[in-house]
């Protein structure tokens, strides 16, 4: 959801790094440390193919340094925001007009 990108953009000083993120945050992957592309693929994946997910995604995980706690934490967050926006989807919710402009 697009009002996501404009947050990222408000919190960062490298506006040019999270136009590019938003766009396909794999454009940044040469911007970003290991953790945070280990993160990204297992969210991505959980979101995209969740059935695939298996011990060798939470062991990707650890071998970057997440431990239990915040492996279950992404998880959690990522299972979330997929309940969220298919319940706004299916709702038809509309994006607030005051994002239009971000």
């Amino acid at each position: 959801m697009r009002h996501h990108g404009a947050a990222l953009r408000a919190l960062t000083t490298e506006a040019d790094w999270a136009v590019d993120f938003e766009r396909d945050w794999r454009e940044t992957l040469d911007r970003l440390d290991p953790a945070d592309r280990a993160l990204l693929a297992y969210m991505e994946k959980l979101t995209l193919d969740p059935a695939t997910v298996g011990a060798e995604d939470v062991e990707a995980l650890r071998d970057v340094g997440f431990d239990d706690r915040m492996i279950h934490d992404a998880a959690a967050v990522t299972g979330y925001f997929a309940f969220v926006n298919r319940l706004a989807d299916g709702l038809g919710v509309e994006l607030e007009s005051y994002w239009e402009d971000s």
